[in-house]
């Protein structure tokens, strides 16, 4: 999108000051929940959330969204109010906009390799364990399906969720994808308001690893009944 990459170099000096070292990862994240607010409104875009139930912001989570489009980063730098940082695939690491923060506050990850995956996993451990909360896409990418579809989900968030005994909060879109897709280099973009439900948070403090494969399910369970209930993504039956 124009507008993130412009926001993105009129903001540089900042977002480079405050990426420089962790301490400053807070004033970070504030400066790209901003961009991302406002380079959505520049063009017309915004975000609407519908809260379950009230969200303590005091205590670190484990933000598990569905992902179809560019704009859920976004989104979920809007939502969250805490300290955070994301858990994405390693390519990121090179994107115009991505590249500075996958750098540093957020984590890369190649699943193609299990040593990589072990390493980010191990990096976002300690990162929860100082307060910041992990958002992640757990389908792993942007589908190819159109309209989009809930694809399965990787296991890693569900044990780290058990081992540090992080809550899991399920956030679902179902017409963000219809604002854009993917990256909207295929269908365009056009202004709107990107609806996103924010389920309450799943406890896993009685949880032990067995049930990983269990929590697991749980939240595909609860995100694909939300996205059913707003009727518009095509979930698998």
């Amino acid at each position: 999108m124009g507008s993130v990459a412009l926001g993105y170099f009129l903001m540089w000096p900042f977002l480079y000051y405050f990426s420089r070292k962790p301490q400053r990862y807070p004033a970070l994240n504030k400066f790209r929940r901003f961009l991302g607010a406002a380079s959505s409104a520049f063009v017309g875009i915004f975000y609407s959330f519908d809260y379950e139930q009230a969200i303590n912001w005091d205590r670190p989570y484990i933000i598990c969204a569905n992902h179809t489009s560019n704009l859920d980063i976004s989104a979920m730098s809007i939502l969250v109010k805490n300290n955070c940082f994301f858990m994405g695939k390693h390519e990121l690491e090179n994107g115009l906009v991505t590249g500075l923060f996958f750098r540093t506050v957020d984590i890369p990850v190649n699943r193609e390799s299990k040593m990589s995956s072990f390493r980010a996993f191990k990096k976002a451990a300690e990162r929860l364990l100082h307060g910041m909360s992990l958002i992640i896409f757990p389908e792993g990418k942007i589908a190819d399906d159109y309209p989009p579809r809930l694809g399965e989900f990787k296991n890693g968030p569900f044990r780290l969720a058990i081992e540090l005994k992080i809550p899991i909060i399920p956030v679902t879109s179902a017409n963000t994808w219809q604002i854009l897709w993917d990256t909207g280099t295929k269908f365009g973009s056009r202004p709107g308001v990107c609806k996103f439900k924010v389920g309450k948070p799943v406890e896993t403090s009685e949880l032990t690893i067995d049930d990983a494969d269990s929590l697991r399910d749980k939240v595909y369970e609860l995100m694909s009944a939300a996205l059913k209930q707003q009727d518009q993504v095509h979930v698998p039956a």
